[in-house]
């Protein structure tokens, strides 16, 4: 299983990779395999600003459909568009062209609180 190390995690199983104050976000690899075929994505939080924790869209798959909940506090700036016609990108590369939002953090401090690679792998 791919858990970059690079990254930090949630125990919701999102990722999160940060370069100054803009968060990419998207879910795990371990998410995506146990959602299965993922089919579509739903971000109605475009341009919102939100606390981390709460539910930025869901993800749908074959079986069933997830939340996804926001790792830090924020305004969600950008959707990854090519997922509208390629959903499949999570579950084939969901640290890259897989990404599902961009984040303008609006709290530093919420940064320490999130998972490292070790600490994410022993929750999964």
């Amino acid at each position: 299983m791919n858990i970059p190390e690079n990254l930090k995690y949630t125990k919701d199983h999102e990722w999160i990779s940060i370069e100054e104050d803009i968060a990419t976000v998207g879910i795990t690899d371990y998410a995506q395999r146990e959602l299965g075929d993922i089919v579509y994505i739903e971000v109605e939080s475009l341009n919102q600003k939100l606390n981390k924790e709460e539910i930025f869209g869901s993800v749908e798959a074959v079986k069933t459909v997830s939340d996804l909940f926001m790792p830090v506090s924020g305004e969600v700036i950008e959707f990854n568009n090519d997922l509208n016609n390629n959903p499949e990108a999570v579950n084939n590369d969901p640290y890259n062209e897989g990404w599902i939002i961009k984040v303008k953090i609006s709290s530093d401090n919420e940064i320490n609180e999130l998972l490292n690679s070790d600490d994410y792998k022993k929750i999964i």
